[in-house]
């Protein structure tokens, strides 16, 4: 019996918009220190396994309420449901045959929950590589970014943008541009200009998360998008001005300019600051990391930050004082 194993992996945004669904640019970098993993095989019937982050046996009922805080109502088993209705559902409507075997399908993750490093997204892309094996199934690089999101976004509705699904799909470090001008319609879905960077361009990074300090990526994104499309000054003006950050970054990174990302990266997360309400324990993550020398950003929607370190003495710093506000610090492995 052949089993089918695919992975996906978490995502740290190094510039741009929060998610990218508004039409502006971004740099994202792949973190294969933390994925999502499918595993499929055939049986005989169509069964999806519950995996341990399904678990509905709590010690009290304080820890379920923090369970429903940091994770919501539902565990991975909507994302695998979804994925492998979305995939069924594209495969129909352009006539692409499927077998009749059934298989039975089982994710796991290690991807920490709500800080914003696309744990979601890496189950469902990681669905459909494995689903696409088992069928048979070629789904285009450029077209899977933008099947995901609708998939999250009209059966889930679940708020986000392009960037994660982008960079899950292509890994590594990715250039993303997704104005309106630039946009283009491939097989039914809209998808933008995705351009794939050398990791080796990468100075050095680091990215710290804290579970406890994480919040679902709606909360934030729901807010943003109301705002933006009511046509708030300060948070359009701030989506160009992120956007003109990562053709800087760009531009760094291409020239070996290495003493500019650090500076491009506090200016990101500066304006991010300017235009949003943020809790007070992620600005802590911020300012700790700053107080060691090193650049911060946010890494997604909150909970997780990304930067930049000068040298060995300023990374042993981040790991010992974040560890004292309950962080953990990693160096990403991109490539």
């Amino acid at each position: 019996m052949e089993i089918i194993r695919r992975r996906a992996y978490a995502r740290a945004g190094l510039i741009g918009n929060p998610s990218d669904g508004y039409n502006g640019k971004t740099i994202s970098v792949i973190v294969k220190n933390f994925w999502a993993e499918i595993t499929l095989y055939e049986w005989d019937r169509l069964e999806i396994v519950p995996s341990p982050n399904d678990e509905s046996v709590f010690r009290s009922i304080h820890e379920l309420s923090k369970d429903v805080r940091l994770h919501g109502y539902y565990g991975g088993i909507r994302l695998v449901k979804a994925a492998i209705k979305g995939f069924a559902d594209y495969c129909t409507q352009r006539g692409l045959r499927l077998h009749e075997r059934n298989f039975s399908i089982r994710y796991e993750t290690n991807i920490p929950r709500q800080v914003g490093l696309a744990g979601s997204s890496a189950i469902i892309v990681a669905a459909f590589r494995a689903l696409m094996d088992f069928y048979g199934i070629v789904i285009s690089k450029r077209v899977l970014p933008s099947l995901v999101l609708s998939i999250e976004k009209d059966q889930l509705g679940i708020t986000a943008g392009l960037q994660d699904r982008v960079a899950q799909v292509y890994e590594g470090c990715v250039f993303m541009d997704f104005a309106k001008d630039v946009m283009r319609t491939e097989d039914g879905f809209v998808c933008g200009v995705y351009e794939p960077m050398p990791p080796e361009l990468l100075p050095p990074l680091y990215v710290a998360y804290s579970t406890d300090f994480g919040e679902p990526t709606e909360i934030f994104h729901n807010n943003l998008r109301y705002r933006f499309d009511s046509g708030e000054s300060a948070v359009v003006d701030a989506m160009q001005s992120f956007a003109g950050l990562t053709v800087q970054m760009k531009a760094a990174l291409q020239s070996g300019e290495h003493d500019k990302i650090g500076p491009l990266m506090d200016a990101n997360f500066n304006l991010r600051r300017s235009i949003c309400q943020l809790p007070k324990e992620h600005i802590l993550m911020i300012e700790t990391a700053r107080g060691c020398g090193a650049s911060a950003k946010f890494a997604g929607s909150g909970g997780a930050i990304i930067g930049t370190y000068p040298d060995e003495t300023v990374f042993e710093c981040l790991r010992t004082e974040m560890l004292k506000i309950g962080c953990s610090t990693v160096r990403p492995i991109v490539s």
